[in-house]
């Protein structure tokens, strides 16, 4: 019940984007709640980011089965995306009955800095934990300039292969000098532990989890799972049908990685471009939703589906789009916090923890432009900030009140 009502509560008031959701969820998860240790935060984050799908929604359900195992994962999940998938769903039918969309210019203007407070408070916390050595600091900024021009999982990927070189290259050094392997190095000592030994209860993470050790076949299932997918659609003709919508989306789901940008370059390719089953207009006011809507931006296959097949249209093309993110996750949570367990894996987890850090540095960057255009959004800023440094304040109050003070402003 804590699990469902928590995640209800962010799908119908998480605005902002993916880092904000995950943002407001550490918040809840970690800061306020103490359900887990920013160190089995980050490695959830980290599985997180390697894994296609919805970003918010996969760390919604880690989050969910590492609190209440596979229950907690149904409900973190589902309560995540439903009441973003029945509020898109009433756009879109107001958008297909009336032909435009509303307009809350004021109200998303407060909110707006308030998400980005919301954003930098999570990295300064986060990064405390995953910055445990000069190494590792100087690999997060390299991280940060790197991707403004790298693909996201080829970042992630060459932080944490080149972590594990660094730590295998101390290893045959410490070998030549005569001293044994050091079982935890600052560079390679395990976040979860370091944030663990100063809390004495039990992790629920620890209860639920069985200490086996991960095969090496079940840690490359997960990402081998997507690279079959891309096939599916390759049946589709370019006329309309249900089971089209479907397959579409539930290839989109299985091999999407990165931002909503990168959603929208799926979109106009096949939907626009090459099957023409909706013009531009349409798709940008779809994407449009998707942004000023709560919860994962990935609902935006809601209001598409809505569009194109009525009611069961956006029942599919959920579906669609979100049952990989299930499924993957399913895969990997089982073992994504033994990971440490294994010194190679856990170094390589370091590497992309700093690396996903850096991934949303970067887009709090993108964020503060449009975020702070003026005194009073500063000002939303620098309160945000300071509320959620001094008081255990709800997030979900926080946004709520950024937008209403945006509209006295307004």
């Amino acid at each position: 019940m804590e699990l469902a009502t928590l995640f209800l509560r962010l799908g119908a008031t998480a605005f902002g984007g993916p880092a904000a959701h995950i943002s407001m969820m550490e918040h809840e998860v970690v800061a306020r709640r103490g359900w887990m240790t920013r160190g089995e935060f980050l490695d959830l984050l980290g599985a997180t980011n390697l894994a296609p799908g919805p970003a918010s929604t996969k760390m919604a359900l880690f989050i969910g089965y590492a609190r209440g195992g596979w229950p907690g994962f149904l409900l973190a999940g589902l309560g995540f995306m439903l009441p973003a998938t029945f509020i898109v769903t009433a756009f879109a039918w107001a958008y297909v009955r009336f032909g435009s969309l509303p307009a809350f210019p004021h109200f998303f203007t407060g909110i707006k800095p308030v998400v980005l407070a919301l954003i930098v408070q999570a990295l300064v916390g986060l990064g405390r934990t995953a910055m445990k050595s000069r190494f590792l600091l100087a690999m997060g900024l390299a991280a940060l300039i790197a991707a403004f021009f790298v693909h996201e999982i080829i970042l992630l990927l060459a932080a944490g292969f080149v972590s594990v070189g660094v730590m295998v290259i101390g290893d045959l050094l410490r070998k030549e000098e005569g001293a044994a392997p050091a079982q935890a190095t600052p560079q390679r000592a395990s976040a979860a532990d370091a944030d663990a030994a100063t809390r004495s209860e039990p992790r629920a993470a620890d209860a639920l989890v069985p200490p086996k050790p991960p095969s090496k076949k079940s840690l490359f299932l997960p990402l081998s799972l997507p690279l079959s997918l891309p096939l599916l659609p390759a049946a589709l003709s370019s006329s309309f049908s249900l089971s089209s919508l479907f397959l579409f989306f539930l290839k989109t789901g299985a091999i999407l990685f990165g931002s909503g940008y990168v959603l929208l370059a799926f979109l106009k390719a096949d939907l626009v471009e090459r099957w023409h089953w909706l013009t531009s207009e349409q798709l940008l006011d779809a994407v449009a939703v998707g942004q000023f809507t709560p919860g994962p931006l990935s609902s935006t296959a809601t209001f598409i589906g809505y569009q194109l097949g009525g009611l069961p249209g956006a029942a599919v093309a959920t579906l669609g789009i979100f049952l990989p993110a299930f499924a993957i996750v399913a895969l990997m949570a089982p073992f994504a916090l033994r990971l440490r367990r294994s010194r190679p894996l856990g170094a390589f987890l370091d590497g992309v923890n700093v690396a996903a850090l850096a991934l949303m540095g970067s887009v709090t960057l993108q964020f503060a432009r449009p975020a702070l255009t003026n005194g009073p959004t500063v000002a939303l800023f620098l309160a945000g900030v300071a509320a959620l440094a001094t008081i255990r304040i709800n997030a979900a109050w926080l946004v709520l009140a950024g937008g209403l003070l945006g509209v006295v402003f307004g």
